[in-house]
């Protein structure tokens, strides 16, 4: 069979600006990707049905006969039972929810945000893990990251740790081959540990669970992390973190302290950057909304900074409580920056101009050469794209 992940149009809103570069399914909550938990679970690899100016790094693939998949929603045992015994004409769903529906090759043409009416319902009693808003990938990040634990190392042995570490919990803590990890604490008595494969923890590191430290990723000398929090891979982490994701190939490598956020691709956090999660009066934090051109209530009282790909802090960048930044921005100067940065910004708390795709381009293309990846014309097209998309409306 063939599976698809589709993009919810109001989640993909709800869930920018993370979502300007990629599909909801690629959003990283636990250790793995939405789309990595399903591909892992069904056994089979899946495409994507998403914005258009997507479909050049993500095509969607077509056949006779599709399983569309909900890709806002981490699949468990009884969803990927009901799926594999999809028939046509019928729909699984949970409460109102479409989780996924067969269709053929002709019905994905017209196919949008879609009903279950007239369709045979296959209802699941399970409630699903579901990302809907942007601070949910750090409020769920415990429970997503617990079940792909258990999902990644069922029936496998860990490799050993050295001696050199003190280790609490042994039983919680996986480690993949060719991690490297002296000298540091590891406490999996609060909550599983996974250590991906080359991966490196330096020492006087010390770690509680829940915690995931993805293939290639880095914990720098005596840095504090505090679970549920996850470093995706090709990341270089140092400093103070808490209940924070990073998706990838982005680095918080000095002190500083990241406290429920979620950082995208290809970011940078100067050397003590901070990022306050909570306010002073101690009331729920609001967050920019991009659908509802808004700050929204997100009845949290912890929530720090959502940033999106490409964008960069400099040295000593202080982010307020509840902070928006979108795609590739440059942020600088003394004092709280401002609660909501639009992408390709330039400056500071004493205001932004334009930043140049040109330029924008050059810098991404740097970072690029670092971990060894190109920046090629699929990711010139995209981020070109993005920026069409944000210049027309700043705020969008």
């Amino acid at each position: 069979m063939n599976y698809i992940l589709f993009d919810e149009s109001i989640v993909r809103t709800n869930l920018l600006p993370l979502t300007f570069t990629r599909p909801v399914s690629d959003i990283r909550i636990g250790i793995l990707t939405i789309r990595e938990k399903w591909e892992k679970r069904l056994k089979s690899p899946t495409s994507s049905l998403t914005d258009g100016y997507l479909s050049g790094k993500f095509p969607i693939v077509k056949m006779a006969e599709n399983i569309l998949i909900n890709g806002s929603i981490c699949p468990n045992d009884e969803i990927i039972a009901a799926i594999k015994h999809l028939k046509p004409n019928q729909t699984v769903v949970y409460n109102d929810t479409i989780i996924a529906l067969h269709v053929t090759a002709e019905e994905l043409d017209s196919v949008g945000d879609t009903t279950s009416e007239g369709i045979a319902e296959i209802q699941v009693s399970e409630a699903p893990v579901k990302i809907n808003h942007t601070w949910e990938i750090f409020s769920k990040n415990e429970i997503s990251l617990i079940e792909d634990f258990q999902l990644v190392t069922k029936g496998r042995k860990s490799h050993k740790l050295s001696e050199t570490n003190t280790i609490l919990g042994g039983e919680n803590i996986f480690v993949e081959n060719g991690a490297r990890v002296e000298c540091a604490t590891l406490n999996g008595t609060t909550g599983p540990i996974y250590i991906g494969k080359d991966t490196e923890i330096m020492e006087g590191a010390v770690i509680r669970g829940p915690f995931a430290l993805c293939d290639n990723a880095v914990v720098k000398m005596a840095a504090k992390i505090y679970g549920p929090t996850t470093i995706g891979p090709f990341c270089r982490v140092g400093g103070e973190v808490n209940n924070s994701v990073m998706f990838g190939y982005s680095n918080k490598a000095h002190d500083g302290f990241l406290g429920h956020s979620v950082i995208g691709e290809w970011c940078n956090l100067g050397a003590d950057t901070n990022t306050s999660n909570l306010k002073n009066t101690y009331d729920h934090v609001r967050l920019w909304s991009y659908g509802k051109q808004t700050f929204i209530n997100t009845h949290l009282q912890f929530c720090g900074l959502i940033m999106g790909d490409h964008s960069k802090s400099a040295i000593n960048t202080m982010f307020n409580t509840g902070t928006v930044v979108g795609v590739s921005a440059n942020i600088f100067g003394s004092g709280f920056q401002r609660n909501f940065i639009p992408s390709f910004s330039w400056g500071g708390t004493g205001g932004h101009t334009n930043y140049s795709i040109k330029k924008a381009m050059e810098v991404a293309e740097i970072v690029f050469k670092r971990r060894r990846r190109t920046f090629d014309d699929v990711e010139r097209d995209l981020l070109t794209n993005v920026y069409n998309l944000t210049l027309k409306n700043k705020y969008l």
